[in-house]
């Protein structure tokens, strides 16, 4: 009788594990980290900012394109990020201490001229701040066929400011008495 009370709690222990001992194996999915929209995080541990959700949004032939973006600087000193593109002028962008830059959002967006990567492609950007030798990411280029991105979509005109007229004297001189 012992000893079928022993085979007994054996198999409800062999079948409990069985149906729950995948848990102990398999990696939990929540604590997989990840960027949980279209653009891609960049953090670099050397240096002090941090990029969230980084983007860019272009034209349709892809030739010029606007860099969205989330930065954060979580220390209390301002620091600078430096954002390159193979091709194109570096950006500089100066984040205050313990604050965010929303490129796109409450900034405009930084505008890429000389593109060249259609949407649905990535571009490799490097991302330097403070004394860090800087990170590359394959960064997205997405179109504006979403709702939310069709205001972000840069036009195909480069915007140059229009001359300001100045003042000329044109009234006509006094006749000589």
């Amino acid at each position: 009788m012992k000893s079928r009370l022993v085979a007994s709690a054996a198999l409800s222990a062999i079948v409990l594990l069985g149906a729950t001992g995948c848990t102990f194996i398999t990696p939990q999915s929540t604590k997989t980290e990840y960027a949980a929209s279209d653009g891609v995080n960049i953090s670099d541990a050397d240096g002090p900012i941090d990029v969230r959700n980084a983007l860019i949004i272009a034209n349709e032939d892809g030739t010029i394109g606007n860099f969205i973006a989330g930065i954060v600087n979580p220390t209390d000193e301002s620091a600078t990020l430096t954002v390159a593109l193979a091709g194109s002028e570096p950006f500089s962008i100066t984040v205050p201490g313990n604050g965010t830059v929303s490129l796109g959002a409450d900034e405009e967006p930084l505008r890429i001229l000389d593109l060249d990567t259609k949407p649905g492609a990535t571009v490799e950007m490097h991302f330097q701040s403070g004394d860090s030798t800087g990170v590359k990411a394959e960064v997205p280029v997405l179109d504006g066929s979403l709702p939310y991105y069709s205001d972000l979509v840069p036009s195909e005109s480069v915007r140059t400011p229009s001359p300001t007229p100045t003042p000329t004297d044109t009234a006509a001189p006094a006749p000589a008495e």
